[in-house]
């Protein structure tokens, strides 16, 4: 029973099937090849414009590049104050941006508040111009604590930004849950609603290895292939980066994996919810479930194999922890199945 992460599980056997039929011959190297650009297109069709896609190996590689990429003398870039880029990437946006910063915005339930973000981006002023300079803002979609910005939601964080002047970056690493679970296109929850560039994974939704940093605005593409080439995130083999995105994108069947994903969290919640000895901690909306749970109850789950993290208390959390107990993250995937989730439910009983 492994509610972990969505990180731990498998790969689609479609994709793998797709890595094998890539896998003899020869291809041209470094995404220049035939298959790479087909890929290319595929990324355009599915935003609905011409976008520039540049492969890297990691979410973090995705996110610290496309910082590299909007950085200014003295940047600074705003996210939420408990975004993955801030809290869970050891610095690696200051590393690949040489200096950088992440200035933090508080928002409810890892969603930045555009009233705070506008007082935030004030606070560096002309008159404060030794603190920094802002450069960019980035959202997490879908967030560190399952909820999803909306597109009125996107749509209020790029005014802000834009009123500053300030491109819009979209960490997108569950991506495909938030699409699945709204309902919207890609191009509507991104460009459409003033989204510049989006790390756009795959790679928790079933791909081996396959993340990419898409440019949906070419004005902030300055410079992104070589500081690429000098991060080490060049693939020579392009073309196994692309035979996944190929089979990701066949027949939607990234949106397949995402869209069971989110009803087996759905169902995860049911579950949790239903049980004496458990209660959500706010409602899910996309593949993560976050639970209130005795430690006692806890403990006993993890001695009999069921795998899930221990969660900080987020902004905005309303509810109340009694003593001896915590919020706990669990975590469904395209790989998830009722068995794993109804035998869950039994130990919770």
């Amino acid at each position: 029973m492994f509610f972990a992460s969505d990180n731990w599980a498998g790969v689609h056997p479609d994709i793998s099937a797709n890595l094998s039929r890539h896998a003899d011959g020869v291809a041209t190297a470094y995404g220049d090849g035939d298959l790479d650009k087909a890929v290319y297109r595929r990324f355009s069709e599915i935003f609905e414009r011409e976008v520039q896609v540049f492969f890297v190996a990691t979410g973090t590689a995705a996110n610290a590049l496309s910082m590299a990429a909007l950085n200014r003398i003295g940047g600074i870039a705003l996210c939420h104050s408990e975004a993955h880029m801030n809290v869970d990437e050891f610095g690696a946006a200051g590393f690949y941006t040489g200096g950088a910063r992440m200035a933090p915005v508080p928002g409810a339930l890892g969603r930045i508040n555009p009233e705070a973000l506008d007082r935030t981006i004030k606070r560096y002023s002309q008159d404060l111009a030794p603190a920094g300079q802002p450069m960019a803002v980035t959202v997490t979609q879908a967030t560190e604590v399952g909820t999803v910005y909306s597109v009125d939601d996107v749509k209020a964080i790029a005014e802000v930004s834009r009123r500053h002047k300030l491109p819009l970056h979209m960490d997108g690493a569950r991506f495909a849950n938030a699409i699945a679970a709204t309902g919207v296109s890609p191009a509507e929850m991104t460009w459409k609603s003033g989204v510049d560039l989006i790390s756009f994974g795959g790679t928790k939704n079933g791909c081996w290895m396959a993340d990419a940093v898409v440019i949906l605005n070419p004005d902030v593409s300055k410079d992104l292939r070589l500081l690429r080439q000098r991060a080490g995130q060049t693939f020579s083999k392009a073309r196994f980066i692309s035979a996944q995105f190929e089979a990701y994108f066949a027949d939607d069947l990234w949106l397949r994996m995402a869209g069971h994903a989110n009803a087996m969290a759905a169902h995860l919640a049911e579950t949790i919810e239903d049980a004496p000895t458990g209660r959500l901690a706010w409602l899910p909306q996309a593949n993560e479930v976050f639970a209130i749970l005795g430690r006692a109850t806890a403990e006993k789950l993890q001695a009999a194999g069921v795998k899930f993290y221990e969660w900080g208390v987020p902004q905005g959390f309303d509810g109340h922890l009694g003593n001896n107990e915590a919020i706990y993250r669990f975590v469904a995937s395209f790989a998830t199945t009722t068995q794993e989730i109804d035998r869950l439910g039994q130990l919770l009983g």
